[in-house]
């Protein structure tokens, strides 16, 4: 098949690399330049600048030039498509609504071309980011605007995890297909034909609407039993005595029907999916009266838990901020990547400054540079206070406090550096409960303050 991946962000990228590695002729498409000539160097360093993903520039430079090939010219490339998927930022607005200026613009763009093709095969345009259920409609609309002839919409919603989407794309747990033809059906079916009999994988076919509605529902799904094990779990080991949060969550998913995944407490979930869709699906169903009263609930705690540990270690540590300097270890939103987008290490970082920190020792293995672009000092001069090491170790020497941000596994069982680089007094707020031998650490006086845990100190 012929595929056109419009957009080569993280899903556009990882989903053309993978199609071109199954044998189909793909297209990357953007409207950015730079990115297309360094993603079709093939080398690996001007690729991950832009998406950091494992096993990703591999497929990249064995497959470019033979099914894989990146271009900025839609007119070039239009004859003899057979999919065109539309993997365009979908960012939230500021009332919790889809912008869908990017989609927009593409959409125009593309039913321009199409309307000036030569062969005129049936072509279905399909939906792979997350937009508002009825999209596929309103890019019919457009389509018919524009006099496209002999085409289909369709909704095709990724379920890739940052870290691991190569090997998500490569075996999905579910391929989801929404159409309203069975000619389309067939088209996607030949896209996919390695996933529509597997023993292993749900391919499913519904409509377009159903589709959109499944992508929204899995992330709320998902971001609810975080924030339930984050709002109750924790609560609970926090507050009551002699409760241990690791037991209580090893008891309580002993149940088979309940799953592990989600139960560890943390400084809240980040990334590009679950805040912006549970806010978009809140915005959604108000608009059809429906009462949104728990998705607000999931997402505040969500919210809350992001900073929680600065205050508490001003109300239980009595730890002051001022003119203090603060390691923050762990800036994308979780490990095994570079993307920072809704990371909670942002809250932490503007809260540290907010409460008059003199400095912030920030350190990711792989989001330093991205860090250096969210937090611009031209655009706040506050963020000059941040100085980027290239080692957790460095990054914590000098400092009177640490926050660990994400699930780094050089984060774990950190505490010997910790001895090893700086003296007590000293806090360790441990947003990822990454220090299981924390006791050795209050013997040592220094004090200790992790979700789901009462603050632990030497005089305690």
């Amino acid at each position: 098949m012929k595929i056109i991946v419009l957009g080569t962000g993280y899903v556009g990228l990882v989903h053309a690399a993978v199609c071109s590695e199954y044998g189909h002729e793909v297209y990357a498409y953007d409207i950015d330049r730079e990115k297309i000539r360094d993603f079709s160097t093939g080398q690996a360093d001007q690729i991950e600048k832009y998406v950091n993903e494992p096993g990703l520039a591999n497929i990249i430079r064995d497959t470019l030039g033979k099914s894989l090939r990146f271009s900025d010219d839609l007119k070039a490339i239009i004859e003899g498509t057979d999919a065109i998927f539309m993997c365009l930022p979908t960012p939230p607005n500021i009332d919790g609504s889809t912008n869908l200026t990017f989609y927009d613009a593409a959409a125009q763009d593309v039913a321009e071309v199409l309307g000036q093709r030569t062969d005129k095969r049936r072509v279905v345009l399909v939906n792979k980011s997350t937009v508002p259920i009825g999209t596929a409609r309103h890019m019919e609309t457009i389509m018919k605007t524009h006099g496209v002839e002999n085409f289909g919409v369709a909704s095709n919603p990724e379920f890739l995890a940052e870290g691991t989407a190569v090997v998500d794309a490569r075996r999905p747990d579910r391929v989801v297909v929404g159409c309203d033809t069975a000619e389309d059906f067939n088209i996607l079916r030949r896209v996919y034909s390695q996933f529509v009999h597997h023993v292993r994988i749900k391919y499913i076919e519904t409509t377009p609407e159903t589709a959109e509605a499944i992508k929204y529902v899995a992330n709320t799904m998902l971001l609810t039993y975080i924030s339930f094990w984050n709002g109750v779990g924790a609560k609970i080991g926090e507050n009551i005595p002699n409760v241990n949060i690791d037991d209580l969550r090893l008891g309580v998913t002993s149940d088979d029907r309940i799953s592990t995944w989600g139960s560890f407490v943390s400084n809240g979930a980040g990334g590009s999916c679950f805040g912006k869709d549970i806010a978009s699906l809140i915005y959604q169903l108000r608009r059809v009266n429906v009462s949104t009263k728990m998705l607000e609930a999931s997402f505040e705690v969500n919210e809350f838990q992001k900073v929680y540990l600065i205050d508490r270690a001003i109300t239980e540590v009595g730890f002051k901020f001022n003119n203090k300097t603060v390691a923050v270890l762990g800036l994308a939103f979780k490990k095994h990547t570079n993307d920072m987008r809704d990371a909670s290490s942002i809250k932490v970082i503007e809260s540290l400054l907010g409460k008059g920190v003199a400095a912030i020792h920030a350190y990711d293995p792989l989001a330093n540079e991205t860090a250096r672009e969210v937090f611009d000092p031209s655009k706040n001069i506050l963020f000059e206070k941040i100085h980027y090491h290239d080692s957790a170790r460095e990054a914590i020497a000098g400092s009177h406090a640490l926050f660990i941000s994400s699930d780094c596994e050089e984060f774990r069982g950190f505490s010997r550096t910790i001895e090893d680089t700086v003296t007590p007094p000293y806090l360790v707020m441990d947003g990822r409960r990454m220090i299981p031998d924390y006791a050795e650490l209050v013997a040592k006086r220094f004090s200790y303050l992790a979700v789901g845990s009462m603050a632990m100190t030497s005089a305690q």
